[in-house]
């Protein structure tokens, strides 16, 4: 993993295959997912968008992974979905633009929602449509100072999709979610911090740094009891008190055979700080 955002940016293999425009490493159980695509902003590709789901896929079933980081090189986190390089469809038909909006962007964003793992997103620039919309589906998000986000569909005339209007309303509110979508003006970090879509910003400089103190903080937790309060939390706008209390009830259940929370009670009893190994 480079050191910061900017490292990799005259890295990309000229093939422009997808493991070159999506950079993959391992870091003491991080897996850091970087879009290495800068003369781009790192707009999203088929392929891309397709490698980016196996890893997280891969996150999820990889007990050896602990925590994600979704990053990118250059001045733009992502500026969206390019279209280009998708298969060919032939001429279009009542029901394709849905069918490739579900197999496409929000397939995507699901992935994020869906991983086990718990997901870091470390913002280093410009996040404008489902670019914005993958920073926000991340459980935590870390924006640099010059970071900015934009529902930019508006100004195209479309309407968000990529999750946006599922997204931005769970986070902020129905109000402040439609000032952003039907206007799509620029969202500095330190105002996205105070909607309560980014939990912190940092100076540009230090955005690797602190990204990488976050993941490994829940690298070292216990993984299982964090995927489970990941999926209890997803869940709770959607559910009723009653299903919500019976699937705390239930998660901590299942968490009560995990062999961290053994280890984190009997830390506890014996005084000690806990050593999870996430099983």
């Amino acid at each position: 993993m480079p050191s910061s955002p900017e490292d990799t940016t005259d890295h990309a293999d000229p093939s422009g295959s997808p493991e070159s425009l999506i950079l993959h490493a391992t870091d003491n159980g991080v897996s850091w997912i970087t879009l290495n695509r800068p003369e781009a902003m790192n707009a999203v590709t088929w392929d891309q968008r397709e490698r980016i789901i196996a890893l997280l896929g891969e996150a999820s079933a990889d007990p050896g992974i602990r925590a994600v980081v979704l990053t990118a090189t250059g001045r733009g986190f992502c500026a969206g979905a390019d279209l280009r390089g998708a298969p060919a469809t032939g001429d279009r038909v009542p029901g394709d633009v849905a069918r490739t909006i579900r197999l496409g962007a929000q397939r995507l964003i699901a992935a994020v929602l869906d991983c086990e793992k718990p997901v870091l997103a470390a913002v280093n620039g410009t996040a404008a449509g489902i670019g914005a919309h993958l920073a926000f589906a991340c459980d935590l998000v870390l924006a640099a100072e010059s970071a900015k986000f934009i529902e930019v569909f508006v100004r195209r005339g479309l309407v968000p999709d990529g999750g946006g209007a599922y997204l931005l309303p769970r986070l902020i509110g129905p109000q402040r979610a439609k000032e952003l979508m039907f206007f799509g003006d620029s969202l500095p970090a330190a105002e996205a911090e105070r909607l309560g879509l980014v939990n912190r910003t940092v100076p540009d400089e230090e955005l690797t740094a602190t990204a990488r103190a976050w993941a490994q903080r829940l690298a070292d937790g216990p993984t299982r009891a964090i995927a489970l309060t990941k999926q209890l939390v997803n869940a709770s706008l959607d559910a009723d008190r009653a299903t919500a209390f019976a699937a705390e009830a239930m998660a901590q259940e299942i968490n009560m055979t995990t062999q961290d929370a053994n280890e984190g009670v009997a830390s506890f009893v014996e005084r000690r700080v806990p050593k999870y190994r996430g099983v």
